[in-house]
């Protein structure tokens, strides 16, 4: 099992991933891309939930923390060392972790 330490540097790890990927302007080119590929065809449900994915922080952030925990674990060799169970705990423990921090954030962006 990952410790609070790590697991904290992995929710702002997870949080700076969904912020580049969401919000950032230097992936504005490839997010224009993929919004105006779901314009072509509005009625595409496939389309509007790949839409939907990359611009929700929420959705984002889940399957980022997943790939950050992920690549954390098995970079380290630790994948093996817990049950699937609690790699799922950890992940929900770092996307809960990049959620409060982007909530966060949220919340700060009308202040000076």
């Amino acid at each position: 099992m990952i410790g609070i330490p790590v697991l904290l540097v992995l929710a702002l790890a997870g949080y700076r991933a969904t912020q580049l990927a969401v919000w950032d302007s230097i992936l504005d080119p490839a997010r224009d891309k993929v919004i105006d590929w779901q314009t072509r065809r509005p009625e595409s449900t496939l389309r509007a939930a790949i839409v939907t994915l990359i611009t929700c922080v929420y959705c984002t952030g889940w399957w980022l923390s997943g790939a950050v925990l992920g690549t954390y674990l098995l970079t380290t060799g630790t994948w093996d060392r817990a049950p699937l169970l609690i790699h799922g705990l950890e992940w929900f423990a770092v996307a809960g972790g990049a959620v409060l921090l982007n909530r966060w954030d949220d919340s700060r962006k009308g202040q000076s």
